[in-house]
């Protein structure tokens, strides 16, 4: 199997890990390409004593990371018995070696620890690190309550042919319907508007029209029976008005430019998307082509 054809996802042991590597297992499958499952310890880092205790079996630093590794091939078979996994275990900073392994991937899986200290910001820190410097495609898996649910995909008019196109394979592989929403953000709007600062019952420009026809073919073209759903909008929240009409989605397709560590390198509008949604994120991104990095800390299953 050409290595390029392959899903990375990391799993560190945690509870919101678990739908990550539940996701990208049935993703695996849909895609007919291999799955890799990625832990990596910080604890050479603090001390190279990584051996068992004397005395005691299946105890160590280096057991407990292998451990943790067996529990995801597990988590894996939950969804999907029998799926074949390839394991990597390595240390240090798990971003560092993840994003590493994202150049040529088919697509990179990461969970979410939660709200990291601030109210309403439901992603980790590696997540997010991970959302803005991977080389390919990143989607970013919270346990979301409408799994039949659309795909919701933002376009505009800078950026919209790869979110549609990620979008239209993710509607085609789970055979369920696609809503492509457009917004146009005012800073004032002197009509009464939804609780989402979102207005929809406005007229629809030409420039926008002409966007949205585009993007309607060219998802016609992709899928030819699609459920396609269109949403125009006007509201003061980009990223406000996409979350309202992702309330049923089983996950939201949003484009990012750019790669570093600076907020807004993935635009603000994913940023907002990214770090707010309560259903899973993918951020559309061009794989990265060249050779995969070097695995000479890892072990394999």
């Amino acid at each position: 199997m050409d290595t390029a054809e392959e899903i990375i996802v990391g799993f560190d042991g945690s509870a919101e890990a678990v739908p990550a590597v539940h996701w990208a297992a049935r993703q695996a499958v849909l895609r007919k390409c291999g799955l890799q499952l990625v832990h990596s310890t910080l604890w050479p880092a603090i001390t190279g004593d990584l051996g068992p205790v004397p005395g005691v079996e299946g105890s160590g630093l280096r057991r407990a990371a292998e451990d943790i590794l067996a529990e995801g091939v597990a988590r894996v078979h939950d969804v999907v018995p029998g799926l074949a996994v390839k394991t990597t275990l390595f240390y240090g900073w798990p971003a560092e070696h993840l994003r590493t392994l994202s150049s040529g991937a088919t697509l990179l899986v990461v969970g979410t620890r939660g709200a990291g200290g601030f109210m309403g910001l439901l992603i980790g820190s590696v997540s997010l690190e991970l959302a803005a410097t991977a080389d390919c495609p990143v989607a970013v898996i919270r346990a979301g309550e409408h799994p039949g649910g659309p795909v919701v995909v933002g376009v505009d008019f800078d950026d919209w042919e790869l979110p549609l196109r990620h979008a239209c394979n993710l509607a085609a592989l789970a055979g369920t319907g696609l809503r492509l929403v457009h917004v146009e953000k005012k800073h004032w709007i002197p009509r009464p508007i939804s609780e989402a600062g979102t207005l929809t019952q406005a007229p629809v420009e030409p420039r926008v029209q002409a966007l949205l026809d585009s993007a309607a073919r060219s998802a016609h073209e992709t899928i030819p029976d699609l459920d396609l759903q269109i949403r125009s909008l006007i509201g003061t929240s980009i990223p406000g008005s996409i979350l309202a009409e992702a309330q049923d989605a089983s996950i939201i397709v949003v484009g990012t430019q750019g790669h570093g560590l600076v907020r807004g390198t993935i635009g603000s509008a994913a940023h907002a998307v990214l770090h707010h949604a309560t259903c899973p994120v993918l951020l559309a991104r061009l794989p990265k082509p060249g050779p995969r990095g070097t695995e000479m800390f890892s072990t394999s299953r």
